[in-house]
């Protein structure tokens, strides 16, 4: 699982990660990614708070839409899984990561989670994204 001191909670990152990051669409989600830089967090000063050694990050939107509380939590704690798993195959370990999970998603399996998850790493958007980072 992954620990709750590596999961984007603040708005402000989540907001970042959407407008500035890379997305990749998979069949069931959509993957957001945005390596950390030298002006990540911000050069004010506003998130010195953030670690920026020790990533990924992860943050996840799962709407009502996927379904009720109960399956919009198994959904999470499975994509948290999934992450855990092939969280190795990033090529920066200093990454934020979110996921947006559609409808179709509730009803996968952790393993299929984590083979999307793995394609979408290896893309070549995010493989360029990364690039820059290094």
């Amino acid at each position: 699982m992954t620990a709750a001191s590596r999961r984007i909670s603040r708005r402000s990152d989540f907001t970042r990660t959407l407008a500035k990051g890379v997305r990749v669409s998979a069949r069931d989600l959509v993957i957001h990614l945005a390596p950390v830089s030298a002006t990540w967090p911000d050069p004010t000063g506003l998130r010195a708070d953030v670690a920026t050694i020790g990533g990924p990050w992860l943050g996840l939107i799962v709407s009502k839409k996927v379904g009720d509380a109960v399956t919009r939590h198994r959904v999470a704690r499975r994509l948290r899984h999934a992450f855990a798993q092939v969280r190795g195959e990033l090529p920066v370990a200093e990454t934020f990561v979110v996921l947006r999970a559609y409808p179709s998603i509730a009803e996968l399996s952790t393993d299929e989670l984590a083979d999307q998850l793995r394609a979408g790493f290896a893309h070549r958007k995010a493989q360029a994204a990364f690039a820059g980072a290094r």
